[in-house]
């Protein structure tokens, strides 16, 4: 997988796939956070897919005008942290220091420190809320991982392993309160059926407000960039 750009102002960022299984160049944008990623047959040259893009520019540039603008994380930038906006700053100190509106950060690369701290407060947040409910339905699971994932928030396998986005560290506590009891009712009911329903909304209640976060404001969290573009 190789990294290009559409030349312009500004430039966009294009990822180019080879697959064996392509026949014809494709585009797709992601509606989760805007990248723009070309699929082209294996042996086709990579010239051919970004003239393809450069065709396109007009509908690609509408596209990507509607979504977030991404943000790279540094200092100065401000970053949503349990939902709540807070501006990046210099620490006195090694390490993260999150108060009321600002996270301190200690070093000269604030985004990777601050993205091993927002990771470790997120398992800390999601394997309590499991864990709670958890124990409302009397189930155990069997371990707790979390990805960068962009098509889901949260699964729950056969064997019992929760898996979630870290990005939920970013939504508010109620959201990321919703996937953990979300996820925890798999235990119990396998599906998305109305017996499925009811453990959720005996474990977290009236699940409508998170529910409708997630669909509006979810795709944001996608938007804030820890690592070069």
């Amino acid at each position: 997988m190789s990294a290009y750009h559409l030349p312009g102002d500004p430039p966009v960022p294009l990822i180019l796939r080879r697959s064996a299984r392509a026949k014809r160049i494709s585009l797709r944008i992601s509606a989760l956070d805007g990248r723009v990623t070309l699929t082209l047959p294996k042996r086709l040259a990579a010239r051919e897919a970004l003239d393809f893009a450069a065709e396109k520019e007009a509908w690609i540039r509408d596209h990507l005008a509607r979504h977030p603008v991404p943000v790279a994380v540094g200092f100065g930038s401000i970053l949503p942290v349990e939902g709540v906006p807070r501006r990046i700053v210099p620490g006195s100190a090694r390490g993260v220091k999150l108060a009321e509106d600002t996270v301190a950060i200690g070093g000269s690369n604030p985004a990777k420190s601050l993205q091993r701290y927002l990771k470790e407060l997120a398992r800390d947040r999601l394997a309590e809320r499991s864990d709670h409910y958890a124990a409302q339905v009397g189930r155990d699971y069997a371990k707790l991982s979390l990805r960068d994932t962009r098509s889901r928030w949260g699964s729950c396998s056969s064997a019992g392993t929760l898996m979630y986005s870290w990005r939920l560290i970013l939504a508010p506590r109620e959201v990321l309160s919703y996937v953990a009891a979300h996820e925890v009712a798999h235990l119990v009911e396998m599906n998305h059926s109305a017996d499925f329903w009811a453990v959720v909304a005996r474990l977290y209640g009236d699940s409508t407000a998170p529910r409708r976060w997630l669909r509006q404001e979810g795709g944001g969290l996608h938007r804030y960039r820890f690592e070069p573009v």
